[in-house]
C-alpha cells in the first residue's frame, strides 16, 4: 500500500491510466458452468440473445438530435404487425386441453348459461396478461428474475418450486390431452402412454424452431391456433346452436347451485401460473431501449392491442366448444360423464359422420391445443427455472431438463390411470387442485411487483388500477378457494389426513401473508397498518 505522501506526489496522469486500467479489467467469472455456460457459444444468453431479438424497423437506433423520444409516436401497421407474436404464444393457455373439457362440461351441464362468466373470465385473464406484459417490457427483464432479485433466497426458491408445481400439473394435462387425440386420430393403436412419448419429442421441435428464429416460431403457432380455429368452427357450423339462447347467455348473467362448480372451473382456467411468467417474458424478444419512454410506451400499447386480439380469437374458440355441448348434451343423461375420453365419440354419436366425421374433426382440435400448449409449457419452464435460479444453459440442455421434469411424472401417471376413464377424471380433478393452489403465488408477486416504483419507475400502474387489479386477483383466488374446500371436505377422509391438510394449509396462508406483506405498495401498506393496530389492540 502506498503512503499518503506517495499518493500526493502521484501524477494526473498515472491516475488517469490507473483509472482506466481499472475500467477495462475483467470482471471475475464463476467457474460453474451452470452460471456462465460456454463461453465460446453464444447460447448462455437467457431470455433472448441481441441477435435473437426482432428489429422493429421504425425505431431509430441512432439518436436524432431534435427528436422528442419522450413521445409516443403516431399509430403504425407496420409496427403492429412487428410486435405481433407474443400474445398469441400467451393465449395458448386459454386453449389448453384442461380448458377445453372445462369448456363442454359447462356446456353439458350448464347450457348457455355461463357464456357471460366465460366472457367476463377472458377479460380479467386479460387484465393480468397485460401487466404481465407490463412488468417485463417496462424493466426489461421477466417476472422471474424480478422475484429472484427481489425477494430473500428462501422465499424465493419457495416460489421457485410452487410455480414448477403448477408447471408439471398444467403439463400432464396438455400432454394427456395430445395424447387422447393421438389415439383417437389412430383409431386407438397408439395407446395413451405412446402419445405421451411422442409428445414428449416436442421439447426438440421448440429447439428446432428457435435455431430458425422468434418468428419462424410464431407462425408455428399461428398455425396450430389457427387449425383449432377451423376445426371448432365446423363443429359449430355443424351442430348449429340457438343463436337467441346464445346471446342470452353471453349477454344476461345466470348462476344456478347446481352450475356452482362448472362457474368455479370457467373462471380458475384463466389464470395459468406459469403463463404469467412466459408472457413477461415473451414481451422482451423485440428491441426496445428502456431509456426512451416513447418507445416502450409505444411496445405496451402495440402489446395490449395484439394481446386484446389474441384473446378474442381464444374467447371465440372457447365459445365454439362450451356451445357445441350445450346444444348436444345438456340436460341429457350423458351430460355428467363427459369427459375429453369419451367426448368425440359421444359428438360422433350425437352428430354421425358427414363430409368429415366430427370425431376426426375434434381429435384434430385437440392434438392442436395439447400440443401447442405443451411446447410454450417447455418455454415457460425455460424461463422460470433459469429465472428463479439464475441458471445459464444451452438450449438443448435447458429444454431436456425442463422437459425432464414434467414428462416423466406424466409417464407415470399415463401408466398408472390408462385403466379407465373415470380413473382419469379423478386425475384431472387433483390436477385443477394443484393448479388452484398456485395461483396466489403467480399473482402476488406481480401485482406487488408492478405497483412499485423503483423497479417499474414511471411506468408502475397507478392507484385506480391497482385497485382493479387486486380485486380481479382476490376474486380469483377467493374462487379457487371454493373449489378447494369444495374438493377436500369431499375428499378429505380420516383424522391424520385432516391434520395434515389443516397444517399444510396454515402454512400455505401464512406465506401467501408474507409475501403482501413484504411486496411494497398500497396494498401491502394497507395490510401492515391493520397488522400494527392489531397488535397493539393485543397489547391492551
Amino acid at each position: 500500500m502506498s503512503s499518503p505522501q506517495q499518493q500526493e506526489n502521484t501524477s494526473p496522469d498515472s491516475k488517469e491510466e490507473e483509472s482506466r486500467h481499472l475500467l477495462t479489467a475483467p470482471l471475475p467469472q464463476s467457474t460453474s458452468p451452470l452460471i456462465n455456460g460456454d463461453a465460446d457459444d453464444g447460447e448462455e444468453e437467457f431470455v433472448y440473445g441481441s441477435g435473437e431479438k426482432i428489429h422493429v424497423v421504425e425505431f431509430d437506433s441512432v439518436p436524432i438530435d431534435g427528436v422528442d423520444y419522450s413521445t409516443v409516436p403516431p399509430f403504425s401497421w407496420k409496427k403492429l404487425w412487428q410486435f405481433t407474436g407474443p400474445g398469441f404464444l400467451m393465449s395458448i393457455a386459454f386453449l389448453d386441453p384442461g380448458n377445453l373439457e372445462g369448456d363442454l362440461q359447462a356446456g353439458a351441464i350448464a347450457g348457455y348459461s355461463l357464456l357471460w362468466l366465460l366472457l367476463w373470465a377472458t377479460v380479467m385473464g386479460l387484465m393480468i396478461q397485460l401487466l404481465s406484459a407490463r412488468i417485463g417490457v417496462a424493466t426489461g427483464r421477466h417476472l422471474a428474475e424480478l422475484c429472484r432479485e427481489e425477494y430473500p433466497r428462501w422465499a424465493g426458491l419457495l416460489l421457485w418450486f410452487m410455480a414448477e408445481v403448477a408447471l408439471i400439473g398444467a403439463d400432464i394435462q396438455e400432454v394427456i390431452g395430445s395424447a387422447i387425440a393421438i389415439k383417437i386420430l389412430s383409431r386407438g393403436v397408439l395407446p395413451l402412454w405412446a402419445g405421451v412419448l411422442i409428445t414428449a419429442s416436442d421439447c426438440f421441435l421448440l429447439l428446432v424452431l428457435e435455431n430458425y428464429g422468434i418468428r419462424k416460431l410464431e407462425a408455428v403457432f399461428a398455425v396450430l391456433i389457427s387449425t383449432m380455429a377451423l376445426s371448432f368452427a365446423w363443429m359449430f357450423g355443424d351442430a348449429k346452436p340457438n343463436g337467441k339462447e346464445l346471446l342470452a347467455g353471453l349477454l344476461i348473467p345466470k348462476l344456478s347451485s347446481r352450475t356452482v362448480r362448472q362457474a368455479v372451473g370457467v373462471v380458475g382456467c384463466v389464470i395459468m401460473p406459469h403463463n404469467v411468467f412466459l408472457h413477461s417474458a415473451l414481451v422482451q424478444s423485440r428491441e426496445i431501449d428502456l431509456k426512451k419512454k416513447g418507445q416502450v410506451q409505444e411496445a405496451l400499447n402495440y402489446y395490449s392491442i395484439e394481446s386484446s386480439f389474441a384473446l378474442l380469437i381464444s374467447f371465440m374458440i372457447n365459445l365454439f366448444v362450451t356451445t357445441v355441448f350445450a346444444k348436444g348434451f345438456y340436460g341429457s343423461e350423458q351430460a355428467g360423464s363427459l369427459g375429453l375420453v369419451n367426448a368425440g365419440q359421444f359428438l360422433q354419436d350425437k352428430y354421425g359422420g358427414g363430409l368429415f366425421p366430427i370425431l376426426y374433426i375434434w381429435g384434430i382440435g385437440l392434438l392442436a391445443a395439447g400440443q401447442s400448449s405443451t411446447i410454450t409449457g417447455t418455454y415457460a419452464g425455460q424461463f422460470i427455472m433459469g429465472g428463479f435460479l439464475d441458471l445459464r444453459l444451452k438450449k438443448w440442455l435447458r429444454a431436456l431438463i425442463t422437459r425432464s421434469c414434467a414428462i416423466v411424472p406424466t409417464i407415470i401417471v399415463a401408466l398408472i390411470f390408462n385403466r379407465s376413464e373415470s380413473s382419469l377424471d379423478v386425475l384431472n380433478e387433483w390436477l385443477n387442485v394443484l393448479q388452484s393452489i398456485q395461483i396466489p403465488f403467480a399473482l402476488i408477486p406481480l401485482l406487488t411487483l408492478v405497483s412499485k416504483e423503483d423497479i417499474m419507475g414511471t411506468f408502475k400502474i397507478g392507484p385506480a388500477l391497482e385497485r382493479v387489479a387486486w380485486t380481479i386477483a382476490v376474486l380469483v383466488m377467493v374462487i379457487n378457494g371454493y373449489l378447494l374446500l369444495d374438493f377436500f371436505v369431499s375428499e378429505v377422509n380420516g383424522p391424520l389426513f385432516a391434520f395434515l391438510v389443516c397444517a399444510g394449509t396454515a402454512g400455505y396462508v401464512a406465506f401467501i401473508l408474507y409475501l403482501i406483506s413484504h411486496g411494497g405498495g398500497n396494498v401491502a401498506n394497507w395490510f401492515n397498518l391493520l397488522r400494527t393496530k392489531g397488535y397493539s389492540y393485543a397489547g391492551q
